[in-house]
């Protein structure tokens, strides 16, 4: 969580508060409100959900399926598609995905909601212990993967089901990547991430080596010369830097996705220090679930600052008043220009307001203004650590169609790559084609069994 202590007192809310608070905020749909809602579906057949879906998952037909009746048929169509189908139901940001594109959403009406069936057929598929899946007959060949979050066990699982041997080395404890470390726990209750993985695992064909960090215990070169192929699913795992005197050396001043890690891995909530005035830098997804999480901890004062307007926050609108409705002010256009410490820790930002030149630039106006608190969270994005020996370029890997990066035998898909929006279901989807590109290469030598 970065060199400067965490700041902010444990203990402002009860264990009990703090356990309602971080309840599921959106329940499983009961068999009665799935049945209805599916019904409302139009079934179409040129259906603009399934086009939104990065997935491609055939939306029109498993909503069908479970308006019959035919729950675990809707659950193995989705995971045919998308092997993460219960997190993406959870955290897939629907409202500018699939349900934006649901015909039925119109200023008179209302979409189709998606994402709840998908997680009542999922769920409830996961929840049997029943694998869908079968291996093919093995290959003979082996596949190293480097990641264990969603691009990396959606490729892991679908090199498995086609045959090929597959092992997973993981720099932490746990699978799951940012399912495990960096989704707010309201969102995935229950040790969700974790019970999918097990069920992702239970295919069989994957072997899982924790510890194991790219560049320190093990190396590419070496990977790419011990497999017959590499894929790497490594995510961002840098974080960036505000740049001011004092980020590093002022208790109370943390990294985001450090504390939003922390706090899923945390037996005590309540346990974890918060503070009482609490300022968070940045406008994605990482500001929010920060700013949420800390205000359900028991923070009294929580302020989102973004330097350009709300539009241009990679938040979606849904994200952006979700904070507002639990507590969370943003306020727009405005940067960083002045950490104020006050005895060793963080007592206040000094922020200068912005505005967005005719060269499309943004510049300060000199107009300056303060806000006191005694926590700040950097959450301003996040960057790629290369590995050795690929072609980046804008902070990505770089690959070609096939996922295919730089280097002989490796492929790379994810938040790593540039294949689109850094969303958990692109992940899956890169992982998925990627392990498909595999196995291709793999077979065309001729010298794959089966």
């Amino acid at each position: 969580m970065g060199p400067a202590p965490l700041g902010g007192s444990a203990g402002l809310l009860s264990r009990a508060e703090i356990e309602d608070n971080f309840a599921d905020i959106k329940p499983m749909l009961d068999k009665t409100r799935a049945v209805v809602d599916s019904a409302r579906c139009f079934f179409c057949h040129d259906a603009p959900c399934v086009e939104a879906c990065p997935t491609d998952i055939d939306i029109p037909n498993f909503i069908r399926m479970i308006s019959t009746g035919n729950v675990k048929g809707a659950a193995e169509k989705i995971l045919a598609e998308n092997i993460f189908g219960g997190m993406c139901a959870r955290v897939c940001p629907t409202e500018i995905l699939c349900e934006r594109a649901c015909v039925r959403n119109t200023s008179e009406d209302r979409p189709v909601d998606i994402g709840a069936l998908q997680r009542y057929a999922v769920d409830q598929l996961i929840e049997t212990g029943h694998q869908p899946f079968t291996r093919a007959e093995s290959t003979g060949k082996r596949v190293a993967v480097v990641g264990g979050g969603p691009a990396g066990m959606s490729c892991a699982h679908r090199l498995a089901v086609l045959g090929h041997a597959v092992t997973v080395y993981e720099a932490r404890p746990q699978l799951g990547g940012l399912n495990e470390y960096g989704i707010a726990a309201y969102k995935t209750v229950d040790n969700f991430a974790q019970r999918e993985v097990d069920f992702i695992l239970s295919i069989g064909g994957i072997d899982v080596k924790p510890g194991q960090r790219l560049g320190q215990n093990v190396q590419l070169a070496d990977l790419a010369r011990d497999y017959d192929a590499v894929f790497l699913g490594i995510g961002l795992g840098g974080v960036n830097a505000l740049d001011l005197p004092g980020e590093n050396e002022l208790s109370g001043v943390l990294d985001a996705v450090g504390y939003i890690a922390a706090l899923r891995q945390a037996k005590d909530k309540a346990a974890l220090p918060v503070g009482r005035s609490v300022v968070v830098i940045g406008g994605g997804n990482t500001a929010i679930d920060i700013a949420i999480q800390v205000k359900k901890l028991g923070a009294e004062d929580v302020t989102i600052v973004y330097r350009r307007g709300a539009e241009n926050m990679s938040a979606t609108g849904h994200e952006q008043e979700f904070a507002q409705v639990s507590g969370v002010k943003i306020k727009h256009w405005a940067r960083p220009i002045l950490l104020i410490g006050k005895d060793g820790a963080i007592a206040g930002v000094e922020f200068e307001y912005t505005r967005m030149g005719s060269d499309g630039k943004l510049s300060g106006t000199g107009e300056k203004f303060r806000l006191d608190c005694d926590q700040l969270f950097k959450a301003i994005g996040q960057t790629l650590t290369p590995p050795e020996g690929l072609a980046t370029a804008k902070g990505k890997i770089v690959v070609d169609g096939d996922f295919k990066t730089s280097m002989a035998k490796v492929w790379a898909g994810g938040d790593c790559v540039a294949s689109g929006t850094d969303l958990t279901v692109q992940s899956v989807q890169d992982g998925k084609l990627a392990a498909h590109a595999i196995d291709r290469a793999l077979r065309a030598n001729g010298a794959v069994r089966g």
